[in-house]
């Protein structure tokens, strides 16, 4: 079986209908300063098993969805929920990619659970800058590495780039595997989000006019929420209660999971931001105004959308715009 690259799962997620993510706890015992949902060791994690099960089964039966992440908060912390959902999801013949801080690495070789749940996954990612090693320590993190590479497993190191973060991962790397580090690890930077405790600490972009802003290839990737909650893309910010209400759904069972999930697959407004892009909606009369109004991405030209389409009511130009960009696309 081929290795799942940072690349591969960009172009997965990229793919309409064929990923989503689980966000399986709040909790995470870390406390990185630039935390974008603002996770700490007291936050919320799952109580109703019975819903939560609910969800990963309707996720897992899911005949599209080839690919489901899990992240939270920190996953390795919910021992019951992150082992059945790694069963249930790999049973179900899905690729499992698995986000962590690599907290549980102090031990020279973590519990028996944890192999199994790391026996399971395709590709996992695991975090590593000032902020997450003033948490965890250099131990922690090559105790990880070394513990998914034993089960052969790519590893993506996701950086946020800022000072010598690179520099410094890249060091922590050849530690935990010497000179030939590249044969097991990649290294992603990433940009710090400035939502949760990272509102404190990144600045937002420079706003631009929204006509510039293009897709958003995320916005056909939904996230669930172990309580039931489901948005219709991966803004922290949306996920935590903010922005408009429309692009999350509250729900009490995983039927009611599986409808919110495809509501917002064939939504004609997030298929064309996924599409055509947001620059390109401006020109739909609706939304002319917004075409010279800046914004600092292009999260702030969809809400603005949002606000605005009246869901109840078929919009044939939206459609035709995303028809359109899908051909652009090819």
């Amino acid at each position: 079986m081929d290795r799942l690259t940072h690349a591969e799962i960009n172009r997965i997620r990229q793919t309409r209908g064929a990923t989503a993510l689980l966000f399986i706890t709040d909790r995470c015992p870390v406390g990185c300063g630039h935390c974008s949902v603002d996770s700490r060791p007291d936050s919320p994690r799952i109580t109703d098993f019975d819903l939560f099960e609910q969800i990963v089964d309707r996720l897992s039966a899911d005949p599209v969805r080839t690919m489901i992440g899990v992240s939270g908060g920190e996953p390795f912390v919910e021992r019951r929920g992150l082992s059945y959902a790694a069963r249930r999801i790999t049973e179900a013949g899905k690729d499992l990619v698995v986000y962590t801080s690599g907290v549980w690495g102090r031990a020279a070789d973590p519990p028996r659970w944890i192999h199994e749940v790391l026996a399971r996954c395709r590709c996992v990612y695991l975090s590593t800058d000032a902020y997450h090693e003033a948490g965890t320590g250099p131990e922690r993190f090559t105790g990880a590495a070394r513990a998914i590479a034993g089960h052969d497993l790519p590893i993506v190191v996701q950086v946020v780039d800022q000072g010598d973060a690179l520099g410094r991962a890249e060091e922590l790397l050849v530690q935990a595997f010497g000179a030939g580090w590249a044969q097991y690890a990649e290294l992603v930077a990433t940009q710090g989000l400035p939502h949760g405790r990272g509102a404190a600490i990144f600045e937002r972009p420079q706003r631009v006019p929204g006509r510039t802003l293009g897709a958003c290839e995320l916005v056909i990737s939904p996230v669930i929420r172990y309580d039931g909650r489901v948005t219709a893309c991966c803004n922290e910010s949306v996920l935590m209660g903010g922005g408009p209400a429309a692009l999350r759904r509250d729900c009490t069972s995983g039927e009611e999971v599986g409808h919110a999930v495809e509501e917002f697959q064939q939504n004609p407004l997030y298929r064309a931001m996924g599409t055509a892009g947001g620059g390109a909606l401006t020109a739909h009369p609706r939304f002319t105004d917004l075409a010279d109004r800046e914004f600092a991405d292009i999260c702030g030209l969809c809400w603005a959308m949002t606000r605005r389409v009246v869901p109840e009511q078929d919009d044939l130009l939206l459609s035709a715009i995303d028809l359109v960009g899908r051909g652009a696309h090819r």
